[in-house]
């Protein structure tokens, strides 16, 4: 059974809480790491599933290491709540309405549809984008930002990454500065002591054996399934800074290396995955759907993600030993830094990609102003998405 934490007594959700909580949020989850900001304000603000120090070392955590952030960060949320099966309905919650709807896409692609149709009626979808990332630059920045060495950390991460410098370089680069710029917090050691044991060893041990008696059992029922899902899961452990990092990588072993689809069909899949909520890594959706049907698109969707799970569940224990240390602390704080640079260096990225007119300003500014105003972000994609759709 799962040793679930509670220092400071907040609430304990069921595991179908914590799914169906997540899946509503995943409904939303346009902007990739911006998606972070809202994570926070249902998990730390309105459920208080866990205190804002113990996100903020979440978001730290999953920010140093590979896979799409924001995906991991609902498994530590769900970690810290309820053990294994709550990192686990968590992070399938937040992911499954990306993966619904990219396979749906997928099979109507395939099926002759003309994709420019599709993302037609989406044309105002990427104002609406850019206003839900300015807005989580600008609540998350408020909250980490406090003294100027943080703000120094930020524009220069936010401009390195604008440059294409590698994300983990970067990330290093922002952990050194937090070490020489940034003051330690003094934390309680009774809170961390006590929530060092998130779930126990056999438990994970047991997730491992399982995960690789799938992989064998794939590699004995059909080699193909058994090299993406092995490529798929290379992708996801390579992609440091998030989603957004595994795109080149992606395209440069699927198309250049292993020629499985030519470079127009697959960009076409990064701009369903860019239309679509959730990390634009659902892409391989797509691509396992084109290469072997519905079942491909399954096996590369797992292969995609459960590494970083993996990661980030096995890695959060010891993390926990680690949070004492003031060194640690002040490069933790580094990271996140870096992090708001991230997101304001992803909301001018995708500002520059909007083609811009007086109709898609007003969606924007109009969906900024809700979000500020504390409006559902669920509303507001709901009706901007409407608006989009009868206007453009």
């Amino acid at each position: 059974m799962n040793s679930i934490p509670s220092p400071q007594a907040h609430p304990i959700p069921k595991t179908a809480g914590l799914f169906w909580a997540f899946l509503r949020l995943g409904l939303t989850a346009f902007g990739g790491p911006a998606m972070i900001a809202y994570i926070r304000e249902m998990a730390v603000e309105k459920k208080k599933w866990l205190d804002d120090a113990s996100f903020r070392e979440g978001v730290a955590l999953c920010q140093a290491i590979p896979g799409a952030t924001a995906m991991q960060t609902t498994a530590y949320v769900g970690l810290r709540a309820r053990g294994l099966l709550g990192a686990a309905a968590s992070f399938v919650g937040f992911g499954l309405p990306a993966f619904t709807m990219m396979m749906v896409l997928s099979a109507l692609y395939v099926r002759g549809h003309e994709l420019p149709m599709a993302v037609s009626a989406f044309a105002g979808l990427g104002a609406l984008v850019v206003a839900i990332v300015a807005n989580a630059t600008v609540s998350f920045g408020a909250r980490t930002l406090l003294k100027w060495q943080g703000l120094l950390i930020a524009f220069a991460a936010a401009g390195l990454f604008g440059l294409g410098i590698s994300p983990l370089a970067v990330i290093l680069l922002a952990a050194l500065l937090g070490l020489v710029l940034l003051k330690a917090q003094r934390l309680s050691a009774g809170s961390a002591a006590a929530s060092c044991r998130l779930y126990s060893l056999k438990s994970f041990i047991g997730l491992l054996v399982l995960t690789g008696a799938a992989l064998t059992l794939l590699l004995i029922a059909d080699s193909r399934l058994f090299k993406l899902a092995a490529l798929m899961a290379k992708i996801d452990v390579s992609a440091f800074g998030g989603g957004f990092a595994s795109v080149p990588i992606m395209f440069h072993e699927i198309v250049d290396v292993r020629h499985w689809l030519d470079g127009p069909t697959l960009l076409n899949g990064i701009a369903l995955g860019q239309v679509t909520p959730g990390p634009i890594v659902i892409t391989a959706t797509f691509i396992g759907y084109l290469l072997y049907g519905p079942l491909g698109g399954i096996v590369a969707t797992i292969s995609v993600f459960l590494p970083s799970f993996l990661v980030v569940v096995g890695v959060a224990p010891y993390y926990d030993r680690l949070r004492m240390s003031g060194h640690f602390q002040k490069a933790i704080e580094g990271i996140l830094c870096s992090f708001v640079g991230l997101l304001l260096s992803v909301t001018v990225r995708f500002a520059m990609n909007v083609s811009w007119d007086v109709t898609r300003i007003l969606l924007a500014v109009a969906a900024f102003v809700a979000l500020r105003l504390k409006v559902n972000i669920l509303w507001v994609v709901l009706i901007g998405t409407i608006i989009s759709v009868l206007v453009f």
